[in-house]
């Protein structure tokens, strides 16, 4: 369930537009007024007042928004004002072609991601930027992570809840034969299984892994691979059998420590506040014993907090 907030009775689009204008004008920018407007609109309501604004004032509302906001504020935004394919495939273009690669984001944008979601931000991903998803990875990613990825950027699997039980049980042994049992490790039978399973077969692979072996697939993983290729598995693996549960954890790295982990912050809350951030914020509650609200407000400052603490909703 999303916590975005959408007010009841709406104003038109085109009233949206002329507000946000003439919350750019004069000096400086009226930052809470763009907020109140832009942080309770859904995708399709944003790309309406997009139009309107355009048709309007022969301007761009991302250009406007560019010049009048700045920092981690400005990012945040920026990216809210896509739709979810678009954003999606703008946050690993970014990722794997900025001047600062960032191949941890991208894996995890591209391993959470359902194989409809993938396949519609691949068409997207080409139609931006005129190259393919699976060149960018191959120049930016190697070894078995490069593998993973565009196997499982490439394979179209099941999205339905059906299982086959002893197919589960055929692959978790095959995945116990491939790490735990061995010395060194099969990482194509990992890359195999992982990608070609549905989420709910992995998850049922991941059951039967644990009741035949006595130890948990995730820490088989762990135990067996290194790095980007262990993030992209796990990222995979736990989103398989519960994404709220996996993003509660990545924001609570987020925050964990000296400093906060901008980017990543932005990344999560901006791209699920729309999908499944109640479950996600319930999930952190239970982890934790903290708000997730309560959380960023300590983490973050000023207008960048408000949109943040906007997206998600009440404090509960």
């Amino acid at each position: 369930m999303a916590t975005l907030i959408i007010p009841p009775v709406l104003t038109s689009p085109r009233d949206d537009a002329a507000q946000l204008y003439k919350a750019f004008k004069g000096f400086g920018c009226d930052t809470a007024a763009v907020i109140n407007i832009l942080a309770h609109r859904d995708a399709s309501q944003r790309a309406l007042i997009q139009q309107e604004y355009r048709v309007m004032y022969s301007e761009e509302l991302t250009t406007r928004l560019s010049k009048e906001l700045s920092g981690d504020n400005k990012k945040a935004f920026l990216l809210w004002m896509h739709d979810p394919a678009i954003r999606d495939a703008t946050i690993v273009r970014q990722a794997l072609s900025g001047v600062v690669v960032d191949l941890r984001a991208a894996t995890e944008v591209i391993c959470s991601r359902t194989p409809s979601q993938i396949q519609y931000f691949k068409q997207i991903y080409y139609t931006m930027n005129g190259v393919y998803l699976e060149h960018d990875i191959e120049s930016r990613a190697s070894d078995d992570h490069k593998k993973l990825l565009l196997s499982y950027v490439r394979t179209v699997r099941y999205e339905g809840p059906e299982v086959d039980s002893v197919l589960a049980e055929r692959d978790a042994k095959a995945l116990y034969k491939a790490g735990e049992k061995r010395w060194g490790t099969d990482e194509k039978t990992f890359i195999r299984i992982f990608c070609e399973s549905s989420s709910a077969h992995l998850a049922a692979v991941s059951y039967a892994y644990k009741n035949k072996y006595k130890n948990k697939l995730k820490s088989a993983v762990k135990s067996e691979t290194s790095g980007l290729f262990r993030f992209g598995l796990l990222t995979i693996l736990r989103c398989a059998k519960n994404p709220a549960s996996y993003f509660a954890k990545q924001l609570h790295k987020a925050m964990k420590g000296l400093g906060t982990n901008d980017a990543a912050l932005i990344r999560i809350i901006v791209t699920r506040a729309e999908i499944d951030m109640q479950y996600i914020k319930a999930e952190y509650r239970k982890k934790h014993k903290k708000c997730l609200n309560d959380a960023v407000n300590s983490e973050t400052s000023g207008n960048y907090r408000t949109f943040l603490l906007s997206l998600l909703g009440p404090n509960y």
